[in-house]
């Protein structure tokens, strides 16, 4: 159930201003009955000045007057369309004190690790500012050459279903544009479940990159060509030498 705002205050205006029960007043207010009947006897909300429902668009005088005719009768907060929602409603992400100071690092990770996000998605996760985002993405930040990029879900400032919903959303808006990615901002536009997931690419080593199209012969399109046969005679026909000559002149 609803409450209304100003919830001890409206408890101090409906029992100095009316005569319903201290029942249905703790009901409507969140408050234990006891804790009205000590605002009726003085000793609960000493100085609070009372907050007037009706004025303030909470309660009709007819519920009111409902109320005091019947005992039994349920105060119901009025229905206020422009607040609609308004439960809904997050401010700004609070970090802790002992952990802002670790905000610029987280920054600087997802600025690294994930350039699609947007200023708005960063400014959520982590819980800064645009001209903050803006002044490490420029590197123009008063302690940029002291910043090191750390991982914001290993920093404990945002969750590790946050920052892969968000990197979702990202892929999406990219996709939907139809910009044309290169293989890095495919594989950063993957959430972390997805690229643990993901089988690991083959790698050429560092070495013989450029090599794959290197051949040790001549390629051609047609056929092969039979292999050559060579024979005892044409391996060994050496040229005859003087030597020869002379052995054949001492036997005559």
């Amino acid at each position: 159930m609803s409450l209304p705002i100003m919830a001890k205050a409206t408890a101090v205006w409906l029992v100095d201003n009316t005569t319903i029960s201290f029942k249905q007043i703790a009901d409507f207010c969140g408050m234990h009955e006891l804790e009205v009947q000590g605002i009726a006897d003085g000793d609960v909300a000493a100085g609070v000045k009372g907050f007037d429902p009706i004025a303030n668009n909470q309660l009709t005088q007819e519920e009111i007057d409902r109320a005091q005719d019947n005992p039994l009768h349920k105060l119901k907060l009025k229905h206020y369309a422009a607040a609609q929602g308004e439960e809904k409603r997050r401010g700004p992400r609070y970090t802790p004190l002992s952990k802002r100071q670790d905000r610029p690092n987280a920054i600087l990770w997802l600025v690294k690790f994930h350039p699609e996000l947007a200023d708005s998605q960063i400014a959520k996760l982590v819980g800064t500012t645009k001209p903050t985002i803006t002044s490490i993405r420029e590197r123009t930040h008063w302690n940029i050459s002291a910043m090191q990029p750390i991982d914001p879900v290993a920093l404990g400032l945002c969750k590790q279903s946050e920052l892969d919903a968000a990197v979702q959303k990202a892929a999406a808006k990219k996709a939907k544009e139809g910009a044309a990615l290169s293989d890095d901002e495919r594989r950063k536009l993957l959430s972390t479940e997805q690229s643990l997931g993901a089988d690991a690419e083959p790698r050429m080593p560092t070495a013989i990159e450029g090599l794959e199209t290197f051949t040790l012969g001549q390629e051609s399109d047609d056929e092969e060509a039979p292999e050559k046969e060579y024979d005892v005679d044409s391996v060994f026909n050496l040229p005859e030498s003087d030597d020869d000559e002379d052995d054949e002149d001492d036997h005559r």
